[in-house]
């Protein structure tokens, strides 16, 4: 479900930069075919997702899109791909289209959105 601050960002995305416009959409996409209801709102400049709590976010930035999860420090990374030092949050940095299925993104997304329903 798509709301109106949905709408909005991604049309200010398109303008600005195209390229991560099309990057957080391939995202988005994925995210939809893994948790078909989940929600969407925006928060903190990006679009968080949530089932029974929240699983992760997608920021979009000058040279790269981030998916962020906030407890990120509670998934297996057998990929390596998970990036911060944080105590809780990890991300996973894109730069192409390529890098969803590279880096194994619905995997790490599957196994957030996994761990949040058990809060």
């Amino acid at each position: 479900m798509t709301d109106v601050n949905v709408s909005r960002l991604l049309q200010e995305l398109q303008i600005t930069n195209p390229e991560r416009y099309e990057l957080v959409q391939a995202v988005r996409q994925a995210i939809y075919r893994l948790v078909p209801d989940a929600s969407e709102r925006v928060m903190y400049g990006g679009f968080m997702f949530s089932g029974v709590a929240q699983f992760c976010g997608v920021f979009a930035y000058r040279e790269h899109v981030s998916v962020e999860f906030g407890r990120g420090c509670d998934l297996d990374d057998p990929h390596g791909v998970l990036e911060g030092g944080g105590k809780l949050r990890r991300h996973i940095r894109l730069v192409s289209a390529a890098d969803i299925t590279g880096k194994f993104l619905e995997q790490y997304v599957d196994a957030a959105y996994r761990n949040s329903q058990c809060k």
